[in-house]
Order: C-alpha cells, then sequence, then structure tokens
C-alpha cells in the first residue's frame, strides 16, 4: 500500500479535477487508502471492468468498488451496489435497467467512510 506522502506528490501530476478530489477524499480516510493509492498511479495502470467480471467476482448484497471505469460489456444478475471513478454510457444504462444503484466514489466515500460490506475489485 502507497503512504499518503507518495500519493501527496503522484496528485500533483493530476490535471482531472474531479480525479484530484477523489483521491484527496480517499487519502483523509485511513480504510480508503488503498483506493487513494490506486487512483494516484499512473493512466496506463488504471482500472477498467466489464459488468461480466463485476458479477462473476462479486455477492449479492455486497457493495463493489472499482477504482477506475466500469465497461458495458456483459449482464450484471446479482444485487450489487457499484461505486466507480466513471462509467461508460451504455454500462449506466444496462445498470438503469437493471435497477443496480451505480454511485461515484466520492458520493460513497462521504455516505460509507468505514467501507462496511464492500469489495474492492480491481481486476487483477
Amino acid at each position: 500500500m502507497k503512504t499518503k506522502t507518495k500519493i501527496g506528490k503522484q496528485i500533483q501530476k493530476k490535471s482531472n479535477k474531479e480525479l484530484v478530489e477523489t483521491i484527496l477524499a480517499a487519502k483523509k480516510k485511513a480504510k480508503w487508502l488503498k483506493v487513494a493509492g490506486i487512483l494516484s498511479g499512473p493512466r496506463r495502470k488504471s482500472v477498467s471492468l466489464n459488468l461480466r467480471e463485476i458479477n462473476e467476482n462479486s455477492k449479492d448484497g455486497e457493495t463493489i468498488i472499482v477504482p477506475g471505469k466500469v465497461l458495458s460489456q456483459g449482464e450484471i444478475s446479482k444485487k450489487v451496489k457499484i461505486v466507480a471513478l466513471g462509467f461508460s454510457e451504455k454500462a449506466k444504462e444496462k445498470l438503469l435497467k437493471s435497477k443496480i444503484p451505480s454511485l461515484s466514489i466520492i458520493e460513497e466515500i462521504k455516505k460509507n467512510p468505514d467501507i462496511k460490506k464492500c469489495r474492492i475489485l480491481t481486476g487483477k
């Protein structure tokens, strides 16, 4: 896991305001530090998961945290809540059709600062 100092240095290289705000909010909460470390890394190591991968690696009732983007390939058959940095347009449409709640990471940090009943998926 990255230190807060290393995350702080990596934030300086970021130009996306929403990403920087999310990293700063996650860095302030000890339980969210892993997510801040992943988000502060280089763009080439960014996480992108398809709905199929999320469905395979989740259980009913869980909150799934994707420190990156959710893509639309596949379907979700489980009742989960998906929290991610971003969603593709088609993924948003599929989630709305399936009535699966989707939030941004910064919203979830405010609602759930202790990461209760959550699983972080990185695709590795």
